[in-house]
């Protein structure tokens, strides 16, 4: 499965005000693992940037005249992002905005979402967390996800951060890969392999009688207490009879 985080960084909050996307950072997971596959760029906005927003990740005009604007790569953006599943923090505000820019595009480019999904998750924090804070740093502070190098905002630090959030969110290790980094799903496979067959035996310990003697106590214990309904005694029974 292949998935996109991707945050953005703007001019202000409002696109229809006019305000511009000026850097897009995206990092690719493959089967839930990071790879080295990356988007980034910042754009020339042709407007003012907001004194708020310039607070928020630092990035003034001057320093985007030279860069790309958006319909310089659109093109590779699209293409990188293509049949994904894209994965963003508050979905609705870089959605939108990203909208916005393929409109001054002309119709034919459609809506964002015509060239992938997408995966909100502040949605899913509410869920999992309702009533409390669930901005990007709290998230970070929550599943112990180390960003005391964020000083301010930036679209592919945020994405690098969105992503450890996202896999802890989400139920799976995807940190503890060994530092295994993929390209494409057949690398995985050979990975998964080489790691399957490197892996040990697993040691198997024997009780000891004594343990065994306070174990069969315990479950007496426990029939006596529930009426002789113990589920641990019922399965030795199940098992010795098909022995």
């Amino acid at each position: 499965m292949r998935q996109i985080i991707l945050d953005t960084e703007t001019t202000g909050l409002a696109p229809e005000e006019g305000h511009r996307v000026i850097e897009i950072g995206c990092i690719e997971l493959m089967n839930r693992r990071i790879t080295e596959r990356r988007f980034h760029c910042f754009l020339n906005p042709d407007r003012e940037i907001d004194a708020g927003a310039a607070e928020v990740h630092g990035i003034t005009l001057d320093k985007l005249r030279e860069s790309p604007r958006f319909a310089d790569v659109v093109v590779d953006f699209l293409d990188f992002v293509r049949g994904a599943e894209i994965v963003i923090h508050n979905a609705a505000f870089d959605v939108g905005f990203l909208d916005a820019e393929l409109a001054r595009l002309g119709t034919a480019w459609g809506r964002f979402e015509d060239y992938c999904r997408i995966f909100d998750t502040l949605k899913l924090a509410r869920e999992l967390h309702p009533g409390q804070r669930n901005s990007l740093d709290a998230l970070c502070k929550r599943y112990d996800v180390d960003n005391n190098h964020r000083t301010l905002h930036g679209a592919l630090l945020d994405a690098e951060l969105l992503a450890d959030v996202f896999l802890a969110m989400t139920g799976g290790q995807g940190a503890l890969h060994l530092d295994i980094k993929v390209n494409d799903e057949e690398t995985t496979a050979a990975e998964r392999r080489t790691a399957t067959r490197a892996r040990p035996a697993l040691r198997v310990v024997q009780p000891q009688e004594a343990e065994l003697a306070a174990h069969r106590s315990r479950l007496a214990a426990i029939a006596k207490r529930s009426g002789g309904k113990c589920l641990w005694l019922e399965q030795e029974a199940a098992a010795g009879a098909a022995e």
